[in-house]
């Protein structure tokens, strides 16, 4: 199962060394990871989606609670959050299927940021599941290159009031 984990952290060189050098040692693959400044310019949130069991995602959680630059370690139940992922696709796009591709584009809010003579670069921000049906849709007309951030994710207020 995924998890993804919200980690509060001093805004220091090297924390994130020392919190993905923790998976590291545990030989635990992180599948997203995304870092940023709060609205605390002291203190960044670091977002990370991994795969594995409850019992070393409890296990990670108290670790990552043991290191010092640590403030706080949630794990985000599914259901409770918010979480997106930016990603820029490039396909190619002769004139004749520039139409399709923009159709495509509409329907799955995506935003166009360059258009060229044989590419297409889209911008587009939302779930996981939708990315992949987006790049599922735009595949017959060939992907050229994509680029994704990391996951970010936001506790819902209704998830805090519990």
């Amino acid at each position: 199962m995924k998890y993804t984990l919200s980690v509060l952290v001093e805004n220091h060189p090297g924390v994130l060394s020392k919190v993905s050098g923790l998976f590291s040692r545990r030989a635990f693959n992180i599948d997203s990871l995304a870092v940023g400044i709060t609205e605390d310019p002291n203190i960044s949130r670091i977002t990370i989606v991994a795969d594995g069991d409850e019992y070393v995602v409890e296990q990670l959680e108290k670790q990552l609670n043991k290191i010092i630059p640590v403030i706080k370690v949630r794990t985000l139940s599914p259901g409770t959050f918010i979480s997106r992922e930016l990603s820029l696709i490039k396909v190619s796009c002769p004139a004749k299927q520039r139409l399709d591709i923009m159709k495509i584009a509409e329907l799955m809010d995506a935003k166009i940021v360059d258009v060229s003579i044989n590419t297409m670069t889209l911008q587009f921000a939302d779930t996981l599941e939708r990315f992949e049906t987006l790049t599922d849709l735009l595949r017959p007309y060939g992907i050229r290159e994509i680029v994704r951030t990391g996951t970010v994710a936001i506790e819902k207020d209704s998830a805090l009031r519990k």
